[in-house]
């Protein structure tokens, strides 16, 4: 591992040192799913597209909640580094494979089962509705690698190593790429395909990640005593990481709303905003990323009690996230048309132009999304879960007004009004929360 240690240093320099893996991995992460999208869309069609993307609230639901209490079960992991407890750490970094393994075992059968009631729940549209089941299923038989990916990844994280999940993802979104052209091209597998290829290689990046915590220089020494299972760890870990992957759950609920909202009306309109928010994504995760980044620094510091330095993370936090938004804004709004013929092709003029409307519109608004990353972290990286999952109402309201007024005569529009309008209540509520918490100089009680 490559361990950094978060407590010491330049806040702005180690915030950006330890970012920019974080931030490759993410655009990686999102070209893989913008290549992924346009292989779909180009060599199976729109449809497809259509299918990938109406499975994409259910993803949001389930992976939203793995990576939410993933990161979770991380932060007192994040504490005990910082405080220097060797001990404690060992003691969290096995409990936490132990109760990931107990979530993919209630999780993954529960999720198959229900794949096709929820589908319909949405309204998924019948001409699309067999490739989305099949895409959705596959997808949920791989929720065990998806765990062990994020839960690897965010103890690496945690630990200060940001360098080597980046390496583990590179590796492991080459052989998607590869062994989507191999199942849609040489094996005819089409939509399954897709799915297949994202599981297997979430696997192996997930084995990637966990063999360095029991190979090579700084593996961990672990011993029989270290494996326990320990009640008073496993409490801890899901009094943070529960509350966290029920946070993204409260937020994808909103999603769920929105999705039912745009499936009626019409496949045009799901094809349109499905590749749309592809590319949107992949200019909004470096900001997620950042966010990551700073929920470990801020664990970090927190075990060490150093508030001062939590303080100056905020402030570079939102520096970082002010300049990248205004580049993110001109890139998209010099390069969208490209971008969505590029995914569309130049078949559909009216899906094109309802995908390039989202883009110009919800870019105004990418400043919002950043600040909300970084005050949502520094609440989950003090340990405050609950409180970010009251943010994730925020999140569920802001969408829920959207979806119900596209339901209306505004139609599209306010579709595109709903995710900027999520992140806005969301962020006044955890920057209101982090003013209090600190300002009140509890630090010491966190």
């Amino acid at each position: 591992m490559n361990k950094q240690d978060l407590t010491q240093g330049n806040p702005l320099t180690r915030l950006i040192i330890f970012s920019l893996p974080l931030v490759g991995g993410s655009l990686f992460q999102q070209l893989y799913n913008f290549i992924d999208t346009l292989i779909v869309g180009r060599l199976i069609g729109v449809d497809a597209v259509a299918a990938v993307g109406a499975y994409y609230p259910l993803s949001f639901l389930i992976i939203g909640f793995i990576q939410g209490s993933s990161i979770g079960y991380s932060i007192p992991l994040s504490q005990s580094i910082g405080a220097h407890d060797d001990q404690a750490t060992k003691r969290y970094f096995t409990n936490g494979i132990w109760l990931s393994a107990i979530v993919a075992l209630i999780l993954t059968p529960v999720m198959i089962f229900a794949a096709a009631p929820l589908l319909k729940l949405l309204n998924t549209p019948a001409n699309i509705m067999e490739m989305t089941l099949a895409f959705t299923i596959i997808s949920f038989v791989g929720i065990p690698a998806n765990i062990l990916y994020n839960y690897s990844a965010a103890a690496l994280r945690a630990f200060g190593d940001s360098i080597h999940p980046l390496h583990f993802l590179t590796v492991s979104l080459v052989l998607n790429v590869i062994l989507d052209l191999a199942f849609i091209l040489e094996f005819h597998m089409g939509i399954a395909g897709a799915a297949w290829a994202t599981v297997i290689s979430e696997f192996v990046g997930g084995l990637l990640n966990i063999s360095l915590f029991f190979v090579g220089k700084s593996k961990l020494s672990l011993n029989r005593t270290n494996w326990h299972f320990s009640l008073t760890a496993i409490k801890r870990m899901c009094g943070v990481g529960i509350p966290m992957g029920f946070e993204y759950c409260v937020s994808a609920i909103g999603a769920i709303i929105m999705q039912d909202a745009i499936n009626r009306l019409g496949s045009s309109i799901v094809a349109a905003q499905s590749a749309a928010d592809k590319i949107r994504q992949l200019f909004t995760l470096p900001m997620e990323s950042v966010g990551a980044a700073m929920a470990t620094y801020q664990a970090q510091n927190f075990g060490a009690h150093n508030g001062q330095r939590i303080k100056q993370g905020i402030t570079n936090g939102i520096l970082i996230q002010i300049v990248y938004s205004v580049v993110a804004f001109g890139i998209v709004n010099l390069s969208k048309t490209f971008l969505v013929t590029m995914v569309l092709g130049s078949s559909s003029p009216s899906t094109t132009k309802s995908a390039v409307e989202y883009l110009t519109i919800i870019s105004f608004f990418f400043p919002i999304h950043g600040l909300l990353m970084i005050f949502r972290n520094t609440l989950q990286g003090w340990g405050h879960s609950l409180y970010a999952i009251i943010s994730g109402f925020g999140e569920l309201f802001g969408r829920s007004i959207g979806s119900f007024i596209a339901m209306g005569s505004a139609g599209f529009v306010a579709i595109c009004y709903s995710n900027p309008l999520a992140w806005a209540i969301s962020l006044i509520y955890c920057v209101l929360m982090v003013r209090q918490l600190f300002g009140k100089d509890q630090l010491g009680e966190m």
